[in-house]
């Protein structure tokens, strides 16, 4: 296993040291901080392939080295959030985060998490994307699902080569607003609940039971290859 360089950065000894044996065990080159400012000055001197960062820090706000980090690297950020804390999950994610693990969290998952963010962090940008049976095409604008051809809107396109780009990656709903629409219809959520179930209408198997396209309760949504996720989880 390679081993990618990583950051993390919690203030809590018991954590720290708990994630730091378990990703040394995985086989990571891992460092730690317990502060912002260490934080940061860690990742200047050394820069990270990926950092999992607690949202409350003694000295900084988790929010403010995300920002500050997304000024200059786009190594992944997965942010580690307690229980009740989702506007903060959602300013995080806003600021440049890649995903989020809510405290109490499992080991496994965390290390799923991560894997997918590096992983994602190293594609190739290969024009044609395929997330388990779905094949996007970006350059000829075409899409399958399980080989058979699939007809989208130019806003259902759109919205699949967001989600495809950064397949595993949670992106909040303000985003995809953005991205998708333009910084106007930022705050139209109705848009994006509308188009969201257009969308698994033609690429689920059961669109009640969304195997790839899944909703994060409160923050947003994320497109995943269904048997890679239940293969991570394991």
């Amino acid at each position: 296993m390679s081993e990618a360089s990583i950051l993390v950065v919690d203030d809590e000894p018991q954590i720290l040291r708990a994630l730091q044996t378990t990703l040394r065990a995985a086989g990571y080159d891992v460092s730690t901080a317990e502060t912002a400012r260490q934080a940061l000055t860690s990742a200047a001197i050394r820069p990270p392939e990926a950092v999992i960062l607690d949202l409350v820090l003694p000295d900084r706000s988790g929010i403010e080295v995300c920002r500050e980090l997304r000024d200059w690297t786009q190594a992944p950020i997965i942010v580690l959030s307690a229980v009740g804390e989702e506007r903060d999950k959602v300013a995080a994610l806003d600021a440049g985060a890649d995903d989020y693990v809510t405290k109490p969290f499992g080991v496994d998952e965390l290390l799923a998490r991560l894997r997918a963010a590096l992983r994602r962090s190293s594609s190739d940008g290969e024009p044609t994307i395929r997330v388990g049976g779905l094949e996007i095409d970006l350059e000829k604008r075409a899409v399958s699902r399980d080989g058979a051809p699939v007809q989208l809107t130019p806003i259902e396109f759109g919205l699949l080569r967001l989600f495809a780009r950064n397949e595993g990656k949670l992106l909040t709903h303000r985003t995809i607003l953005r991205e998708v629409w333009g910084p106007a219809y930022q705050s139209e959520s109705h848009y994006l609940h509308v188009y969201i179930s257009q969308l698994r209408r033609k690429i689920e198997p059961v669109p009640s039971r969304p195997r790839y396209l899944l909703t994060e309760p409160g923050a947003g949504y994320r497109l995943v290859d269904p048997m890679a996720s239940a293969r991570d989880m394991c």
